[in-house]
């Protein structure tokens, strides 16, 4: 991966950017870092499209930000951001590959052993086979109507059987491989449920809504995205521990679930952050979300390190609608934006409510 630190090192860099020469210098530096990053995004997508997507968006919002008035704590910034963003995508896509590697060489073993039991059992056919014919060579020999017709009929008898069994048993060959496939089909689909789900509190995944987003832009679809954000969340964890705020998390998430539709999409961005997607105008998500705050604000009872504690939890909700054209990132800054302004109020009047 190219870095920008060679760059930051040189004294064209570091010198004050006073002369054209230098200030080109730069812009020109920065211009290739961002087109590689742009081009590493666009790699990612093409090696895994299910874990690029994020990947190249967060490459690109990092590319964005460049420019040549930036300082040099801002580049080294960005700097430690993509490296971060790129190791942590080649770990969950090295992960990925590697679960679905294992399935796929399950599946070739259950397909290895059931061409075995075919090759087996079309082996002892073929000794059956062999025998009815050498029968019915013998009886050529024979002048015996009475043996002749005896053997015929102990030879077809032999011979039906022997066609029955194969019939049967390749069904049942055929039967159990396709209960194979279907477990591991059913597995794999499973896998890919669990990777769109949050680890800890079991809404989707912050990958999983901007996939959802992506599809509903793609279709052109009305939507609006509500940014929900925990009030004073880092004062709880800062009192009754991490495992205490983990728990709230779980229970927060539980509540957002139980009041929202089964169309909507929940899931965690992160931290004490989560987003609600509502296929309505923003009228109605207003309408909605004033509820779910009425619904999820409250009184909390959760596991302390010394017995139950009871906590009283508020919340702040910003609403944006998708407006046609619009990229996720403007969408999501919309929303965010909003949600800072709730909790801008809330500081002042002392409770929450929606923009």
């Amino acid at each position: 991966m190219i870095s920008l630190k060679k760059y930051l090192d040189s004294t064209w860099v570091t010198a004050p950017k006073e002369s054209p020469q230098e200030t080109g210098m730069l812009t020109a530096a920065l211009a290739a870092y961002g087109s590689a990053l742009a081009e590493m995004g666009n790699c990612s997508l093409d090696a895994c499209p299910g874990l690029g997507r994020g990947l190249k968006q967060r490459l690109e919002e990092l590319k964005a930000a460049l420019n040549p008035a930036m300082l040099r704590e801002e580049v080294e910034e960005t700097d430690r951001g993509v490296q971060e963003q790129l190791r942590d995508w080649g770990l969950r896509t090295a992960r990925h590959f590697r679960e679905k590697a294992n399935e796929v060489k399950e599946l070739l073993l259950v397909m290895a052993r059931a061409a075995e039991g075919v090759g087996t059992r079309d082996q002892r056919c073929a000794g059956q086979m062999n025998q009815v014919t050498e029968r019915l060579k013998r009886i050529a020999s024979l002048d015996d109507l009475t043996e002749i017709r005896a053997s015929i009929e102990m030879s077809a008898a032999e011979l039906k059987s022997s066609i029955a069994r194969m019939t049967e048993e390749g069904k049942a060959a055929a039967e159990e491989l396709r209960k194979q496939v279907s477990t591991y089909q059913a597995k794999l689909e499973e896998a890919e449920e669990i990777a769109a789900r949050d680890a800890l509190t079991g809404v989707r995944s912050r990958l999983c809504v901007e996939t959802q987003m992506e599809n509903r832009i793609a279709a052109s679809a009305r939507f609006c995205l509500a940014m929900v954000d925990i009030d004073d969340f880092k004062r709880i964890n800062d009192e009754h521990g991490h495992v205490t705020g983990d728990e709230l998390l779980k229970q927060f998430a539980g509540e957002l679930c139980s009041v929202c539709r089964a169309t909507d999409v929940i899931g965690r961005w992160g931290g004490d952050e989560f987003v609600v997607l509502l296929d309505c105008s923003r009228e109605e998500a207003n309408e909605r979300i004033e509820r779910l705050t009425r619904w999820v604000c409250g009184d909390y009872t959760v596991a302390g390190q010394s017995g139950a504690i009871r906590l009283r939890v508020d919340a702040s909700i910003g609403v944006a609608e998708h407006v046609p054209g619009e990229s996720i990132k403007s969408l999501v800054a919309r929303a965010d934006a909003a949600m800072y302004a709730v909790k801008a109020m809330v500081r002042e009047q002392g409770s929450g409510g929606t923009v």
